[in-house]
């Protein structure tokens, strides 16, 4: 099963500020978050970001904010987004693939991801731009999200699943400015 964009939505689970400087190589995930919210926003793939308790963990980091531009912020008490109710009305409820991003992989990425199986959505995991505070957390994540079908996949992946070929335009912009060099 491919990835297609326009079937797909993007989830940014937790990426916050207060909870960042905790995370094992918090900055490549923060980075590759942004990375995938910029190609997501070229491609017209519809994000979607939660936040854990903002009151104590603090707001989505200010430069992922401004990636995702215009994006839903919904807020959560429960580590699953979808035990929480957060995503109703959203295009991850309304779109049959999600690929997921953020923090932590074994808690609120975890939880969230095997709900949405549960769902029956498609759902695909970037490793590169998922993060937990140890790294052994992280790596017993990806594997029991994979044992429940979960796809694991990288950020280059998701984009050249959504572009899926080179003659376009959006190919060459998209190539320019994120992958190139990148």
């Amino acid at each position: 099963m491919l990835m297609d964009r326009n079937k797909s939505s993007l989830l940014v689970v937790d990426v916050q500020a207060r909870l960042l400087p905790a995370i094992a190589d918090g900055e490549t995930v923060l980075a590759n978050c942004i990375w995938l919210a910029g190609v997501a926003q070229r491609l017209d793939v519809p994000v979607v970001v939660s936040e854990q308790y903002p009151e104590g963990l603090g707001r989505t980091a200010g430069p992922l904010l401004a990636a995702v531009g215009e994006a839903p912020v919904v807020t959560k008490t429960h580590f699953s987004c979808v035990s929480d109710g957060c995503l109703a009305g959203t295009p991850v409820e309304a779109r049959r693939q999600v690929v997921v991003v953020g923090t932590e992989a074994h808690v609120c990425v975890l939880q969230t991801v095997l709900e949405l199986c549960w769902q029956g959505k498609e759902v695909f995991v970037v490793a590169d731009a998922v993060g937990s505070r140890k790294p052994a957390d992280r790596e017993a994540a990806l594997e029991r999200m994979r044992r429940h079908g979960v796809e694991i996949v990288t950020r280059e992946m998701v984009a050249f699943e959504w572009l899926r070929r080179s003659a376009t335009p959006q190919f060459r912009e998209i190539n320019r400015d994120f992958i190139r060099d990148n």
